[in-house]
């Protein structure tokens, strides 16, 4: 039995060295994998096993930049020439977007308030000193307008304001969702994206020709049917004469608004404008209500009318935009023209009519510029106007949704 001792002691040595290297050989295996895992993906053993940062709760909150991603309803009114900076939208407070305006937050509130009624929405809370917002209801919907609030810094020229939406299902693009089906809500009747601009609530269309407009005006006695027969050029005189008639006969069922014609023992204020001229009692009562330029309204260059001279472009709106806004006209500068209406020629407007131009802007799409001229970056102030431009802008009196037409007049 000696014998075969030592041979069972080295075979016994020879199995427990082969065990501990093969520890070794896999203690280093381990080692080589995890200095390698780590130089790769640049992590640490506890970044290995972090969680996910792919499997966090997605942000209820949307905040996109530029002038593209307004998500308001197609048929939601815009501030003309109001640029888009900011769009965000939340499970809790809808959509709230922020843009910027050269005119001041009064011109934004008095847009809105006019605008948003005539698509049946209805006025909760107007702006005041205390409250600086417009607050209004339709339905299930409310709409909040405004100034920016923050420490952000605000450029002097430039007024920041935001729409706040909340309760209404926003859709800005007319793409239809599949398979979905809604009942409609019987609570209001929006105006279809496709009709014509109301004129007022009771009017409806706008004529679409100038014949139209004209064939109204002579129906109300203003032209004859000598005058609505041909399309000339139209004199200073000849416009005092429809300007102040069109007036009269489409507001008479309101005697708080009609111009006064002046009698014939008036001294007369244009030494080219006697009181025997036969336009002397509109051209007269124009000045005297302080309508046109005269020394009774402080301009002691204006001493003659030049009745028979062809009027111009921006005579007709100076004339015209006091009868509609019914208001002391704004003082205007030519930059605040230049950003409102971009019309590359407004240097060339008079001082006096520049104020007009401005006022007439904030009548939107039924200032007397874009129903007579159309849309235009040219104003021309010196050109001529023709009858059918002079039909298009006496045809209807008032600011925006709250004036009163010819058409309406007719069997008054």
């Amino acid at each position: 039995m000696s014998r075969f001792q030592p041979e069972r002691r080295s075979i016994r040595t020879i199995l427990d060295r082969l065990q501990h290297l093969k520890s070794l050989l896999t203690c280093l295996a381990i080692a080589l994998l995890i200095s390698s895992s780590g130089c790769t993906a640049g992590r640490s053993l506890q970044d290995t096993f972090a969680p996910d940062p792919k499997l966090k709760q997605p942000d209820t909150t949307t905040t996109t930049l530029g002038t593209s991603a307004n998500s308001l309803p197609a048929d939601f009114p815009l501030y003309p020439q109001a640029k888009l900076q900011l769009t965000a939208q939340t499970q809790d407070k809808g959509t709230l977007t922020t843009w910027t305006t050269p005119d001041p937050i009064e011109f934004v509130y008095k847009f809105y308030q006019q605008e948003l009624p005539a698509k049946q929405w209805e006025i909760v809370t107007a702006p005041s000193d205390s409250q600086p917002q417009l607050v209004l209801k339709q339905a299930e919907s409310i709409v909040t307008i405004a100034p920016q609030t923050g420490t952000e810094k605000q450029q002097s020229d430039v007024t920041t304001y935001t729409i706040n939406l909340s309760g209404a299902t926003v859709t800005s693009s007319p793409t239809p969702t599949p398979t979905t089906t809604t009942t409609p809500t019987p609570t209001s009747s929006p105006t279809p994206a496709t009709s014509p601009l109301p004129v007022t609530k009771a009017t409806g269309k706008l004529p679409t020709t100038t014949s139209e407009y004209l064939t109204d005006l002579t129906k109300i006695g203003v032209f004859t049917t000598a005058d609505a027969t041909t399309n000339r050029v139209v004199t200073r005189r000849e416009y005092a004469r429809w300007l102040v008639a069109a007036h009269n006969r489409i507001t008479g069922t309101k005697p708080t608004q009609q111009l006064k014609l002046a009698t014939t023992d008036t001294k007369p204020v244009f030494q080219d404008v006697p009181s025997t001229n036969p336009d002397f009692p509109s051209i007269q009562g124009l000045a005297e209500a302080g309508l046109i330029p005269s020394s009774l309204s402080g301009d002691a260059t204006a001493v003659l009318f030049r009745p028979d001279a062809p009027l111009t472009r921006e005579q007709l709106i100076l004339w015209k935009v006091p009868l509609d806004t019914r208001q002391p006209l704004p003082t205007a500068s030519l930059d605040a023209v230049k950003q409102t209406w971009g019309f590359q020629d407004a240097s060339k407007v008079e001082p006096t009519a520049l104020r007009a131009v401005l006022a007439d802007f904030q009548n939107g799409d039924r200032s007397n510029i874009r129903r007579v001229f159309g849309y235009t970056t040219l104003f021309q102030p010196k050109k001529t106007v023709n009858l059918g431009e002079v039909a298009t802008a006496i045809w209807y009196f008032g600011a925006n949704s709250e004036g009163l037409s010819a058409r309406e007049s007719i069997g008054n």
